[in-house]
């Protein structure tokens, strides 16, 4: 059985981007629940879990506590960016680690797809000293579709359809990266 964890980025008091009329927390949790959906119902021996279903308050180290006792197979930690930019970006830890080649290996994999299904600008594929990706016991990877902020991947994120892309892209990554076989579990 592949144990997929699902972080939607922020919640609760933590908003964190709000721009345009859209909400990085809402965003997040509407598309790791898609993706959910879609793994459970459309690939065998998978199960997902979510660091949070609702509006909830959760610090990091309460999101990778939970990855990590639940023994998942892989973190991945959704997020919409801001900042003035354009386009996607994706991040795995930047230190040395026992199985880094493989993280970067999946996170090309996973990036690629995304970039293949959104058709979003390219800001490639990074590494960071970020809580999500460094303290999981894990793979882990952090996704950043678009930036509220700009007005372009604005317009994109308010579209159901092309909310539709990001989580088929991630879905498609996840599949590919981890050998996830079509079917009903």
């Amino acid at each position: 059985m592949t144990k997929i964890f699902f972080d939607p980025g922020h919640g609760g008091k933590d908003p964190v981007a709000v721009e345009n009329g859209l909400r990085e927390k809402d965003l997040t949790l509407d598309n790791s629940k898609l993706i959910e959906l879609i793994l459970m119902n459309g690939y065998q021996c998978v199960t997902v879990k979510l660091s949070r279903t609702g509006d909830q308050t959760l610090y990091l180290k309460q999101r990778t506590d939970m990855a990590n006792s639940w023994r998942a197979n892989y973190f991945l930690s959704l997020h919409i960016n801001a900042g003035g930019g354009l386009g996607f970006e994706s991040f795995s830890y930047n230190g040395s680690y026992n199985g880094k080649a493989e993280t970067n290996r999946n996170q090309n994999i996973i990036h690629d797809e995304i970039i293949k299904a959104t058709g979003l600008k390219d800001r490639g594929k990074k590494e960071a000293n970020y809580h999500m990706v460094r303290e999981s016991c894990m793979q882990a990877c952090l996704t950043e579709s678009g930036f509220i902020d700009n007005a372009a991947d604005a317009r994109l994120l308010k579209q159901s359809a092309f909310l539709d892309k990001v989580d088929r892209g991630h879905q498609n990554g996840l599949a590919k990266a981890l050998g996830l076989k079509k079917g009903y579990s």
